[in-house]
């Protein structure tokens, strides 16, 4: 008899004055510095059930269960080296995207100019980028896989001359040799989309250097990741794959407090799977680790808005993004850093 699983997803956001006044009376609770008065409590064997509560009725059958009061547990997760390094006291933390490619399905070809992609780096900052997220190899759909050889080739300039002027850097690689370079080179986070999937040396490479990594789920690779998108229910099957793949990380030596995770919207999921993820995100909190959410211009938007040009879709970008923080998500990966930062400041100075 296969065992049932139990998940969380919390909804219902409070402002900050309605929350506190809620939770002194046991009806609200915080999940990353947001409070919410609502939860709902999945059960998954052989079918899946549902059932929402208010706060103040969930609190009884939390002690029935150890599986469901450990996950309740970790929605209070706190992460004090991530909140060192990506917030400083802010709500929220910004990656501007800045890819040295000739290819990727926005910006490609803008940034193969040294000059021109720190000039770049730098407006981005000026705008409200806490980190400059670097990638050589394009991870679009359909994407041809790039050397290690020549994605450093892209990426190395444009990395030493950045951190010559002490910016904080990203770099979303796949590949093991291309992570040791960046570090070497002064980067500070990895973002993998392939989740250390790609190469089997990079989990080494993470343990041995003491860096955080963004774990991200992605059925395949890009070349095939759009032919792989079958699930039973993508939001609690992406929900699995980051639980085991994290057990799995921890098990190998990656501290639990270097890991951030991203359910990969766009990638091996099509319009109405990105949709379905997108509603649920917070269920992603009780995993308890920091989460990153990248909508940036991608195709889900031309499918709701008919608006073909990425360039276009700030609009869209924006709603989905502060869509994510009404569920507690605070680290967003952006193209338009300055329009996106000012609907999130904006946002959360409402909220707060």
């Amino acid at each position: 008899m296969s065992k049932t699983k139990y998940y969380l997803r919390p909804f219902g956001i409070l402002n900050k004055k309605d929350g506190s006044l809620l939770k002194k009376k046991n009806q609200a609770f915080i999940v990353n510095s947001f409070y919410f008065s609502h939860i709902e409590l999945i059960s998954r064997n052989k079918s899946i059930k549902k059932k929402t509560y208010q706060f103040s009725d969930f609190k009884k059958i939390l002690e029935k269960k150890k599986e469901i009061k450990d996950l309740f547990s970790n929605l209070g997760y706190k992460n004090n080296r991530i909140e060192k390094i990506l917030f400083k006291n802010k709500r929220f933390s910004i990656f501007g995207i800045l890819n040295i490619t000739p290819d990727s399905f926005s910006d490609g070809g803008e940034n193969l100019d040294l000059n021109k992609a720190v000039n770049n780096a730098q407006k981005m900052l000026e705008n409200g980028a806490s980190y400059i997220d670097i990638g050589g190899e394009s991870t679009r759909p359909g994407a041809d896989e790039v050397s290690p050889q020549e994605e450093i080739k892209r990426i190395l300039p444009v990395i030493q001359k950045l951190d010559s002027k002490s910016v904080n850097i990203s770099l979303d690689t796949r590949n093991s040799s291309t992570m040791k370079f960046g570090i070497l080179s002064g980067i500070k986070i990895i973002n993998d989309v392939s989740g250390l999937n790609h190469d089997k040396k990079s989990v080494d490479v993470v343990c041995k250097h003491n860096i955080p990594v963004i774990i991200m789920h992605m059925p395949g690779n890009p070349k095939n990741m759009m032919k792989k998108n079958k699930y039973f229910d993508v939001v609690l099957d992406v929900y699995d794959y980051l639980k085991a793949k994290t057990d799995s990380l921890i098990s190998s030596g990656v501290k639990r407090e270097n890991i951030i995770i991203d359910p990969g919207i766009g990638f091996g999921k099509d319009y109405l799977q990105n949709l379905d993820l997108l509603r649920n995100l917070s269920i992603f909190h009780s995993l308890g680790f920091p989460i990153m959410l990248g909508v940036s211009r991608k195709r889900f938007i031309d499918s709701i808005s008919k608006e073909s040009n990425p360039k276009n879709r700030i609009g869209g970008t924006i709603s989905a993004t502060l869509f994510g923080m009404s569920n507690g998500i605070r680290i967003h990966r952006v193209h338009d850093v300055r329009d996106v930062n000012q609907a999130l400041m904006i946002f959360d100075k409402m909220m707060n």
